[in-house]
């Protein structure tokens, strides 16, 4: 018998659809696939899986003597005594539930913001947390990916429940019925050790910015005098036998321009030059600059270095390399006299504790024209400040090269989970 060209069109799709696993409906049957996959999965389709077939609701009571664990946003489940201020915290340790290693656990109230995590070791958590033990078919790591994903935020969002945004709650039963496109456990596991080795390459740029970080910290530390000290504890060794660093105060070595409001009608996304109306818009980035304005007097010329004198952020600064940069109120811009621009800023950086100690004393933290220009320090000669806002400067430069790096890094994840996961557009509820 012979198929007509029609007949001979859905024979194509139904082979394409059991291939692909594209344009199939119904729980457990193939819908869709990523557009980035592993060579050895590419004949088999994604599932639509409801979440209560590949988890269930461990409601164990805490065990005495296992570490506490809590969930974040953006670092998974970290144990009780590194939590600091920005992860969900556990108030009372008592009638905490119990996670066994490998369970997910999620804030009930902030799982649509991405707070959840995978139990390291068996530990006890909060009982304001669901704990999903995994079956067999469910690999907790792939699904911890799958959590953090935008679309499945939303989706998870939309299970919730909760008189106001900020008290939605999704219970177990809610999230039991949620339907999860997933691939077979052998995929799974691959694509959560794809995504974990970017995740340790994540972590290890991350712990070198730190370091650059801490190495630079600890070199000012000797290279400026001390609270209390006239002289550095290290001094380049062509300047070991010149003359000490002398007192000065700093209206003997600067300029101090102050900044200027502007109306909202006198700024926009585009213009002249960039308008900075506070700490938050420093950024060395073109594209980056959201508020533009004309030429005008009061602003801050290449080479200064802009220090926050209103609000939050005082004794924040910043060093423009821009041609100019029109300043609002809360912003001053520290020029240099005779001595290097450069190694003002360095030394601005070290006086920030003493900057905010300044501001704090008033209604609205503020520092005055008089706090800054009378300031004493000892200063050396221009060309041993040159040399220090040199070696300074360098490791500025490593340490945004590193940060641009792990930037990259957090970029690629972002592109290459975009591709392993389908395309939300794609996915039927």
């Amino acid at each position: 018998m012979r198929m007509s060209s029609k007949g001979k069109g859905k024979a194509k799709g139904k082979a394409a659809a059991k291939t692909t696993g594209i344009g199939m409906k119904g729980e457990g049957k193939a819908t869709l696939v990523p557009k980035l996959r592993f060579p050895q999965f590419r004949r088999e389709g994604w599932v639509k899986r409801k979440a209560g077939s590949l988890f269930a609701n461990r409601i164990t009571k805490g065990e005495q003597g296992l570490p506490i664990y809590s969930v974040t946003t953006h670092n998974g489940m970290v144990k009780r005594d590194s939590i600091d201020r920005n992860f969900y915290d556990i108030e009372d340790a008592s009638g905490n539930k119990k996670a066994c290693k490998n369970d997910i656990a999620y804030n009930m109230m902030r799982m649509w913001q991405g707070a959840s995590g995978v139990a390291p070791v068996d530990c006890l958590v909060s009982p304001a947390y669901i704990v999903l033990a995994p079956r067999k078919d469910a690999d907790p790591a792939f699904f911890q990916f799958l959590f953090k994903l935008p679309e499945t935020l939303l989706l998870l969002t939309s299970h919730s429940r909760g008189l106001t945004k900020d008290r939605l709650r999704l219970y177990y039963d809610n999230f039991a019925r949620i339907p999860l496109l997933c691939p077979t456990p052998a995929e799974q596991q691959r694509i959560a050790e794809c995504l974990s080795s970017v995740d340790e390459m994540i972590a290890a740029q991350a712990r070198k910015v730190e370091e650059f970080k801490t190495h630079k910290k600890g070199l000012m530390q000797e290279l400026f005098p001390r609270e209390g000290e006239t002289r550095p504890r290290l001094r380049f060794r062509e300047f070991r036998k010149k003359k000490e660093w002398e007192p000065k105060r700093l209206s003997s070595e600067i300029d101090l321009i102050s900044g200027m409001h502007l109306p909202p009608e006198q700024y926009s996304p585009a213009g002249d030059v960039p308008y900075f109306s506070g700490p938050s818009d420093y950024t060395d980035e073109i594209k980056s600059i959201t508020k533009w304005t004309k030429r005008s007097a009061n602003m801050a010329a290449p080479d200064d270095t802009l220090i926050t004198v209103k609000g939050s952020g005082v004794g924040e600064v910043w060093y423009s390399t821009f041609p100019a940069v029109a300043m609002g109120r809360q912003l001053m811009a520290i020029r240099s006299k005779q001595g290097s621009s450069r190694f003002i800023f360095q030394f601005l950086l070290t006086k920030k504790t003493r900057f905010e100690d300044l501001g704090s004393g008033n209604l609205i933290p503020g520092l005055s024209r008089a706090d800054i220009l009378e300031m004493e320090a000892h200063f050396p000669s221009p060309a041993e400040q040159q040399r220090i806002a040199d070696c300074l400067s360098s490791l500025d430069t490593l340490v945004t090269a590193a940060t641009q790096k792990l930037d990259a890094l957090k970029l690629h994840k972002k592109a290459l989970m975009q591709q392993l996961f389908p395309a939300p557009e794609e996915v039927e509820a």
